[in-house]
């Protein structure tokens, strides 16, 4: 029997800027890591492709929000490693709260009684 978690959902368009900032709050990580942390934090309901995932960091990077520097990974390869700046930081602090209030203002006119 699946659940709801067993299906892959369609991210809303600048959702993945959001969960790029939040899951590098956390740690750096070069791109893969990235893709790999939302998943598993999402338990596979959002599937990151490198085609929509390196946009994104580039642009983020572009707007001073993430900084890349090289890092090697677990297999011994030299890759490049996003953190956030302190810009960035107080973006994803923003934007958090910006979704909070989001998501509350949609689950009450969803579930008015």
């Amino acid at each position: 029997m699946k659940n709801d978690m067993d299906e892959s959902v369609d991210l809303r368009p600048g959702t993945l800027d959001l969960l790029v900032l939040r899951i590098l709050g956390e740690e750096p990580l070069h791109g893969y890591g990235v893709a790999r942390r939302i998943e598993s934090l999402s338990r596979n309901a959002f599937r990151v492709e490198q085609g929509s995932l390196y946009p994104a960091l580039y642009r983020l990077e572009r707007d001073g929000l993430v900084r890349p520097t090289w890092g090697t990974s677990d297999t011994g390869r030299r890759v490049k490693v996003f953190e956030l700046t302190r810009a960035g930081e107080r973006k994803a602090e923003a934007e958090l709260a910006s979704w909070d209030r989001f998501v509350q203002a949609v689950h009450r006119v969803v579930r008015a009684e």
